[in-house]
């Protein structure tokens, strides 16, 4: 009974901060588009972000309150979720073609940003200085992105960025409701965040189990819900690439400015051990698994579903490792 009113939190957290990243979406989309800014462009931008926008908050609120294992480990765990669970479950419902020229670059991109992050992870902290590196990164990332799309502007992207954009403003939103949705979409998110973070705290120290477990699960399979729905109705489309797109640039959005922004506002000193030599090892082989399922190198890469199983086989392998390793400590500790 004790643990009903965090569990409520965290299932109303939820809820509220899917619907909400959606409805900043939406605002954001409609602004854009009654600004006459390049649709291609904001789309990118704006819908990675929005797909990012739980995992950002919620790992703000976290090393706002002191928690900054909860803060990595849903920025982590939400890229392993990204591309073991989503990926995976996406690829055994249709098989991903990768196609696009912008994609095949993008791949590489993301093993080298993830390398990145664990050179600077290596000495078990994320101070100031690791978290302002990042940051520039991303700008950098961003800067590339859209220099590549104006200078391809016939990129096969374009076509399918454009055609979600309709789908996503479908309800042609005013430029006032646009601007509303904006502002009333990110202090939901903001408050949804804080209803997470607390009740899995409390849910998380009443069976002893680390902050950084609940952020690698729980929270990190919550938040990354969005990017979950996202790629299997891309894929039941067939927009395959859209499905890949979604994940290489939320995960870019998560090693990059979710660990910055949260590592910006309090430095994460004295992270476990268990971060370097369990969990980073496991996304960064998953990240390169990506780039050899999904590059092709001299011909067009496609995850097949039996792909697709391994990469489910092995988020639900490491789920059971977690919780088993968080049932140990708590025996030991007792």
């Amino acid at each position: 009974m004790a643990l009903l009113l965090p569990t409520i939190s965290i299932i109303a957290g939820l809820v509220v901060l899917i619907w909400s990243a959606d409805r900043f979406v939406d605002g954001a989309l409609a602004v854009a588009k009654h600004l006459e800014i390049s649709p291609l462009l904001i789309g990118m931008l704006v819908m990675g972000f929005g797909t990012s926008a739980p995992e950002m908050l919620v790992s703000a609120v976290s090393a706002w309150s002191g928690k900054p294992e909860l803060a990595i480990g849903n920025a982590y765990g939400s890229n392993i979720a990204n591309i073991a669970l989503v990926l995976g479950m996406t690829a055994i419902i249709s098989p991903i073609s990768v196609k696009s020229t912008m994609l095949r670059k993008e791949l590489p991109i993301l093993s080298a940003v993830t390398l990145l992050a664990g050179y600077l992870l290596i000495d078990g902290n994320i101070s100031r200085i690791d978290a302002l590196i990042l940051a520039v990164v991303f700008g950098l990332f961003v800067g590339w992105s859209i220099w590549e799309s104006k200078r391809k502007k016939q990129n096969e992207l374009e076509n399918i960025d454009l055609s979600c954009i309709e789908e996503i403003n479908k309800n042609h939103l005013s430029l006032s409701m646009g601007i509303f949705w904006i502002v009333f979409g990110l202090i939901l998110l903001m408050v949804s965040s804080k209803a997470l973070v607390n009740g899995a705290t409390v849910i998380a120290y009443s069976f002893h189990i680390s902050d950084l477990v609940i952020g690698l699960t729980i929270v990190a399979i919550g938040t990354s819900l969005p990017e979950l729905a996202a790629s299997i109705a891309a894929a039941r489309k067939n927009e395959h690439e859209m499905a890949l797109g979604n994940v290489i640039g939320s995960n870019m959005f998560n090693t990059l400015m979710v660990v910055a922004i949260a590592g910006l506002i309090k430095p994460m000193p004295y992270l476990s051990h268990e971060v370097i030599s369990r969990d980073f090892p496991i996304l960064l082989t998953l990240t390169f698994s990506l780039f050899v399922f999904g590059y092709g190198y001299k011909k067009n890469g496609t995850i097949n579903r039996y792909e697709g199983i391994i990469l489910v086989s092995v988020f639900i392998g490491y789920m059971v490792l977690l919780f088993n390793q968080a049932h140990y400590g708590v025996k030991v500790a007792n």
